[in-house]
Formats: structure tokens, C-alpha cells, sequence
């Protein structure tokens, strides 16, 4: 694969990453700069592990991957866009509203990465150079999630309620469109 191949797969595959990046920064009442690094870092970071482990895993797994992967990053974001939603909805901002913690970056990252782990079981059938694809993954991806916080918290700012809501239906939404997409129901 060229550069600009392995860059647009990049790209395509940090859209989820940028979605939920910009979630995150709709739903922070006070964005720290640290916030889009750490969350540039997280996401970033596992679209380029992701696929590392996918090509490690090649040709002895695919079946079991590919079968189960959309089903997992439903039940993830549609937990997180659905604890979201409910913050709001019980009346306030609970402790987890807006917030970077590690342990929540890390199953976003995770949910929004699986498809990177089947990109790399294909990385493993192709001659595909794996530590040049998963720095310009996981570079792509790095820049998407970090400029996503700053766009999300300069729209969140002034609608803060009702962008977390927003945000929750969203990560919802990206997951159903993951699982529809899997299961040929749509095609975007």
C-alpha cells in the first residue's frame, strides 16, 4: 500500500474516533488542554495497536474477529452514549459528566477501534509494511480526536446540557451504524 492508501484507511478509520472526540468535548464544561492530549493519546494510541495486534493475530482468528467485532463496539458505545443520555435525564451533571478519566477514555478507545483490529488481520494478507500503517493510523487518528475535543468544547460551551444528550444519541447512533453496516442492513 501507498502513503496516501495507507492514509486514507487512517482517515476512515479515525471517523468514529473523531465522533466520540467531539462528544467529549461537547460535554466538558471546562476543557483543559491536557483533556484533547490525553484523549488524542488514548484514541490515537490504540487505532495504531489495534491493528498491530490484528496482524500479529492473522489468518488464525479472522473468522471469530470479523464475526463479533461491530457486536462489540455496539454494546460499548451504546453503554456510553446511553449513561450519557441518563446523567442528563436523572437531572444533573453526575461525577463521570464531562469527564476525561482514564478508565472511560479507555473502553471509548477500545469501542471505536475494533474495526482497526480487522484492518490489521487484512494487513496481515497483504503486503502492507505494518509499523508504517499503524504510525499513519495511529498519527491520522491522534489528530482527528485532539482537534475533535477543541471543536466539540467550543460548541458545548453554550449548550452544554443539551449537547451531552446529543452526544449520547450520537455514540449511540455510531454504534448502530457499526452493527447495521456488519449485518448489511445499510450501506454508507
Amino acid at each position: 500500500m501507498s502513503f496516501f492508501e495507507l492514509f486514507l484507511t487512517g482517515v476512515a478509520l479515525s471517523m468514529d474516533a473523531f465522533a466520540v472526540s467531539v462528544c467529549k468535548g461537547l460535554s466538558a464544561p471546562r476543557l483543559k488542554p491536557v483533556n484533547a492530549l490525553e484523549t488524542g493519546l488514548f484514541f490515537g494510541g490504540f487505532q495504531a495497536l489495534m491493528p498491530l495486534l490484528g496482524w500479529l493475530l492473522g489468518r488464525q482468528f479472522e473468522g471469530y474477529i470479523t464475526e463479533i467485532d461491530h457486536w462489540i463496539a455496539f454494546v460499548l458505545l451504546a453503554f456510553i452514549g446511553g449513561k450519557m443520555i441518563w446523567e442528563v435525564l436523572r437531572g444533573g451533571d453526575g461525577p463521570d459528566s464531562g469527564s476525561f478519566a482514564v478508565k472511560e477514555l479507555f473502553v471509548l478507545a477500545i469501542a471505536t477501534s475494533i474495526d482497526a483490529l480487522a484492518m490489521g488481520v487484512t494487513f496481515a494478507f497483504l503486503s502492507v509494511n505494518i509499523w508504517s500503517a499503524i504510525s499513519v493510523i495511529g498519527a491520522t487518528t491522534f489528530c482527528f480526536s485532539f482537534a475533535g475535543v477543541y471543536i466539540g468544547a467550543k460548541v458545548g460551551g453554550k449548550f452544554h446540557e443539551k449537547a451531552e444528550l446529543a452526544g449520547g444519541v450520537v455514540l449511540i447512533l455510531i454504534g448502530l451504524k457499526i452493527l447495521l453496516e456488519h449485518l448489511g442492513i445499510i450501506n454508507f
